[in-house]
């Protein structure tokens, strides 16, 4: 159950939300082989005195979170970062150097789901991929 979160000044995200949703959502349904109708995702636009990003990144700069299930390849978690770098800049017109992604795992019970323990949960797709 990928969840995302995605951090960056709020001027800059709003503008690209829906976009930015279109292209993060493209990218893990096709990388996990996820269903398309399950998005999971948070925008957190910060105020400029709420974001440092330091040198080196202009004020495009933004992280992507993904939390999902273990359980899933190296190879595919790179194939899912790499879907992100080749289509997220070009929606919001940014450089892939202003783009940081973290991809963390979790085992399943240490989710819950809809009033279950992910590990309980019946899911309607492979996570083992």
């Amino acid at each position: 159950m990928p969840t995302a979160k995605i951090y960056g000044l709020e001027r800059i995200l709003n503008p690209v939300k829906s976009q930015l949703s279109d292209a993060i959502h493209s990218c893990v349904s096709e990388a996990l082989d996820f269903p398309k109708e399950n998005r999971l995702q948070r925008f957190l636009g910060l105020a400029e005195q709420d974001f440092y990003y330091g040198e080196g990144r202009s004020e495009n700069y933004m992280i992507i979170e993904i939390a999902l299930f273990e359980g899933r390849s190296k190879q595919t978690i790179k194939k899912l970062i790499m879907l992100l770098y080749e289509r997220v800049p070009s929606v919001v017109g940014m450089d892939k150097s202003d783009l940081d992604i973290m991809v963390f795992e979790l085992p399943r019970h240490c989710w819950g789901l809809q009033g279950e323990p992910g590990d309980e949960k019946q899911l309607g797709y492979e996570v083992s991929i």
